[in-house]
């Protein structure tokens, strides 16, 4: 018997970066994840130094918007994990983090990887800014983290909601099961 479609789409779980926290709700796309999320679609969490780099912020609104997000914290325990880090850091600082923002930036990298989550940021990749942690995500990709766009992110949910809908729908009726009310809403 086949296995029931479920709303949840368990293994789609994304990091936030500090600079997409949306404590004014003017990022759009970021709207979209955390309504995604409220609705128990996907999961949205922190690392401890993206939180870290919110709570000193003197923006209490978006302090307050950060605790709202389950954290994680930088546990590298390991030979393995540690070289990870070193590896994550050589390739957003090839000459080296030199100040604190940018070893949290390798941190949250790390994190992203570790608890097996996707980073949303919105580091890097411009004209302004060409590296960063977006410009640099084919060779974090090699390295086994995923960093996306909050675009890209939306882009991603939409297409396995897609996908999870289509199989309800195709299970509903050929199992004459009562498609689910959340097809279709999300």
């Amino acid at each position: 018997m086949a296995v029931k479609i479920e709303r949840v789409l368990a293994d789609v779980v994304f990091h936030i970066d500090t600079n997409r926290i949306n404590a004014r709700g003017l990022l759009a796309n970021m709207n979209r994840l955390r309504k995604w999320h409220d609705d128990g679609v996907i999961a949205l969490e922190m690392s401890e130094p993206a939180l870290s780099e919110a709570l000193a912020d003197a923006d209490v609104v978006r302090s307050s918007t950060a605790r709202e997000y389950t954290y994680c914290s930088t546990m590298a325990t390991t030979k393995g994990e540690q070289n990870l880090l070193s590896q994550i850091e050589k390739c957003l600082f090839p000459r080296g983090a030199c100040c604190q923002s940018e070893r949290n930036d390798v941190e949250i990298v790390f994190n992203a990887w570790k608890y097996e989550a996707i980073l949303v940021t919105n580091d890097g990749a411009s004209r302004r800014q060409p590296g960063g942690i977006l410009g640099n995500r084919d060779a974090l990709r090699v390295i086994g983290a995923q960093v996306m766009s909050d675009n890209e992110a939306v882009v991603y949910v939409e297409k396995r909601i897609e996908r999870r809908d289509r199989l309800a729908r195709e299970q509903a009726l050929n199992l004459r099961y009562e498609l689910p009310s959340w097809v279709g809403t999300d």
